[in-house]
């Protein structure tokens, strides 16, 4: 059993996954959605944002931008072609 524990620990040696900056951009963008001055899209000219995790994906990608220490964006996952067509009919 130690073995194992050792392993896993060994697989996380790497720190945090998040840099402190990243939280900070997270935390103001969750400040800035309660206030209601928090806006999506680019350049802020979308709607206001009343999501929690809208809130916290704009805060990611802000820190992203800035070189803060953020682990990549998982890749979208495809839609299926079959649902769509069936959808159609």
């Amino acid at each position: 059993m130690a073995a194992a524990k050792r392993k896993s620990s060994a697989k996380r040696s790497s720190g945090r996954k998040y840099g402190k900056a990243a939280s900070k951009r997270v935390e103001s963008a969750m400040r800035r959605r309660k206030k209601g001055t928090l806006k999506s899209g680019p350049g802020g000219k979308g709607g206001k944002v009343k999501s929690r995790k809208q809130a916290i994906a704009i805060g990611l990608s802000e820190a992203r931008e800035k070189g803060a220490k953020v682990p990549r964006k998982r890749a979208a996952k495809k839609k299926s072609g079959t649902k769509r067509a069936a959808r159609k009919k």
